[in-house]
């Protein structure tokens, strides 16, 4: 009597096949997109995918200063980062970040969506965004 036994490979870094992927923001909704961009970092689409391992593929981000939100948010959104020091509080809404750094607005809803472990800064440095079409990856895409 043979005894069938199942094993799971794990996928070894070595063995970790990143693709290139080019995503429009052009007239999308912020969160929606980000939760979209966030799957392509983690891994998800991919048959290997393990939460505890880092398999998430490039992400290029075009037109990011074309990107819309809903409701009142471009009116009362606020963006806040602290220095540390007292009184080090900054807050910039919505439409003034557009208009000053669209990028960050993009960066920081999909940073959002990220799990909030060791491996998230690993995955915000493969996405790439850009506030119009003009990009320095294309050569990756001609493949």
């Amino acid at each position: 009597m043979t005894q069938l036994t199942q094993t799971t490979k794990t996928t070894k870094e070595k063995d970790i096949k990143r693709n290139w992927h080019i995503l429009d923001a052009n007239n999308k909704i912020l969160g929606r997109f980000a939760s979209e961009v966030s799957a392509f970092l983690i891994g998800k689409m991919k048959t290997s995918y393990s939460p505890n391992i880092d398999e998430g593929d490039y992400v290029v981000v075009i037109n990011a200063k074309h990107i819309k939100v809903t409701g009142k948010k471009e009116l009362e959104k606020i963006y806040t980062r602290y220095s540390g020091y007292p009184g080090g509080l900054k807050k910039v809404p919505y439409f003034r970040q557009l208009d000053k750094d669209p990028r960050k607005i993009i960066q920081n809803a999909v940073s959002g969506m990220l799990p909030k472990n060791k491996l998230r800064d690993r995955r915000m440095v493969r996405l790439f965004v850009f506030p119009e079409n003009e990009h320095p990856y294309a050569e990756k895409f001609n493949n």
